[in-house]
């Protein structure tokens, strides 16, 4: 499997070759026991006798039809299947499957939640060449909302800046991030956000990826940053410890196939190629 996702809104004409389905009871995706094959891979996913609310095209992804599935709660599941939130079914699929689940259920809270006019009241259709839903009464279009945040690796020499929130995993800590605020740029957001949580100052923020976080609609912007000043205090509201970690000393971090993680990858490639700083 090569991962090759290509989006698209008009479903087949004709469905006769096993898909992809992304099935969601709630924020719950429908899975197989069975490690090797996660996603429910089937012609026709009546099939499973479950009962489908709505279900949208999501395109294809190595060639294979992707549909999102709005399922009402089941009384009871086929054998061989479960129900498992996002997070601990992310454990075991691979960084295709997540990411295009995680557009999937987004798609369908989405949905569930624009049935009618957030304006007027009257019940909306869906668009039917774009990714939206439109009022036929006053007109008002709305598309899948995405929340733009700003994840940062703030390094101090040969130190990271990692902190904990109350939320976290035992013993787990991460790089800081946030909601950017209307208004202010993503840098801007960086500097503002690294002050709030712990006080110090940044510099040199620089752009390192993103990455597409479906808790609940999150676009995360990922940047490296310079240390440029200031005493660590944590806002108890947010952190409930931060500190500096050099690579030999760093705690519990988060999964591989977040972009905390692969932030924290990066300083440490960094500093395992500077080892004199």
């Amino acid at each position: 499997m090569t991962g090759r996702f290509i989006s698209a809104i008009t479903p087949p004409a004709n469905q006769h070759e096993p898909a992809y389905w992304f099935a969601f009871a709630g924020n719950r995706l429908l899975c197989y026991e069975d490690p090797a094959q996660v996603i429910p891979l089937l012609a026709d996913f009546s099939e499973f006798g479950l009962e489908l609310v709505r279900q949208h095209y999501l395109g294809t992804m190595d060639g294979r039809f992707c549909y999102a599935v709005e399922l009402a709660e089941p009384d009871s599941l086929p054998a061989g299947l479960t129900l498992e939130g996002l997070r601990q079914a992310a454990g075991r699929m691979e960084e295709p499957f997540f990411a295009l689940a995680g557009r999937a259920v987004q798609i369908v809270d989405w949905d569930r939640t624009h049935q009618f006019c957030g304006r007027c009241g009257a019940e909306t259709v869906s668009l039917e060449t774009e990714r939206g839903k439109k009022c036929p009464a006053c007109g008002l279009v709305n598309y899948p909302r995405l929340s733009p945040s700003i994840i940062v690796a703030v390094r101090r020499g040969a130190e990271l800046l990692l902190a904990r929130s109350p939320h976290f995993a035992p013993g787990m800590y991460s790089v800081l991030a946030g909601f950017v605020e209307p208004g202010e740029t993503l840098e801007q957001a960086v500097e503002r956000e690294v002050f709030e949580e712990v006080a110090v100052r940044v510099k040199n923020v620089t752009y390192f990826g993103s990455q597409p976080w479906p808790f609940p609609n999150s676009l995360m912007i990922g940047f490296t940053a310079e240390y440029a000043g200031g005493e660590l205090r944590p806002d108890p509201a947010e952190i409930e410890d931060a500190g500096w970690y050099s690579v030999d000393k760093l705690p519990s971090l988060p999964s591989k196939i977040s972009i905390a993680r692969r932030l924290v990858n990066g300083f440490i490639a960094w500093a395992e190629s500077n080892p004199s700083t």
